[in-house]
């Protein structure tokens, strides 16, 4: 999906602007889902631990890793458990790279959940959040024509400081300060296009994407790291570095 491929691409931007070139990463993935990251950090050389709760994502995981190299597998560990656990879960500073792609909007206590991603971090370490975009819900419903969504999007905003915003890009700037892993860069992602647009087959395997796709992929790039048009995405990709 369009989603998955941004943030390949951006948070590759962010992991070779901070690690030496050729340095085998520990990398956590927070709520793996189908391990999409993971499976492609390890097809890099990267040693990959995956976090996630569902079985039934747990198991297309594992099946997923079946059908890679037995080098590629050794590199892979899935653990059932949470957000909430990762602080109980994993001694301080173990990661250089931890990931959580949507498991924060999820979570209990997003705040305590924030401290346990950051505690794991090695020192210089990346933070990749991936969160939906509270500032701007009412843009994509408005470009398919749902009006109803939109007004139910306004409202929410209207609202202002209910549950959700915590999730808004100006309070996790601060909450990341707070913890220790202050804002390095921040991306939109998802500016024009929606989720449900698949991309060419052979990306899932790490393959080339037509030459549609990367004309597609160059402009939600471009848009996404560009003021104003990164402020309207549908979802947010926030980088913290371990301080």
């Amino acid at each position: 999906m369009i989603r998955q491929e941004l943030v390949a691409r951006q948070l590759d931007e962010q992991i070779a602007a901070r690690f030496e070139v050729g340095r085998r990463l520990r990398v956590l993935d927070v709520g793996l889902g189908r391990g999409e990251q993971s499976l492609r950090l390890a097809r890099a050389g990267h040693k990959v631990t995956g976090l996630e709760s569902d079985p039934a994502l747990l198991a297309l995981v594992r099946e997923a890793l079946e059908a890679e190299p037995e080098g590629i597998r050794q590199r892979v560990r899935v653990v059932p458990g949470d957000s909430q656990d990762t602080g109980a879960t994993f001694l301080p500073g173990t990661f250089d790279v931890v990931l959580c792609h949507g498991e924060l909007m999820e979570a209990r206590d997003p705040g305590n959940t924030l401290a346990g991603l950051a505690r794991v971090l090695d020192t210089g370490g990346l933070l990749s959040l991936l969160i939906r975009n509270d500032d701007a819900l009412a843009m994509h419903p408005g470009r398919a024509g749902d009006w109803d969504a939109v007004l139910a999007a306004l409202d929410f905003a209207e609202r202002g400081e209910g549950s959700g915003s915590a999730f808004r890009r100006e309070a996790l700037t601060a909450t990341l300060a707070g913890i220790g892993t202050p804002l390095h860069e921040w991306y939109g992602v998802q500016v024009f296009t929606a989720d449900e647009r698949a991309l060419s087959a052979g990306s899932e395997a790490g393959g080339a994407l037509s030459e549609e796709d990367e004309r597609i992929v160059a402009a939600e790039l471009r848009a996404g790291r560009t003021d104003p048009y990164r402020s309207v995405a549908a979802m947010l990709h926030l980088c913290g570095v371990r301080g």
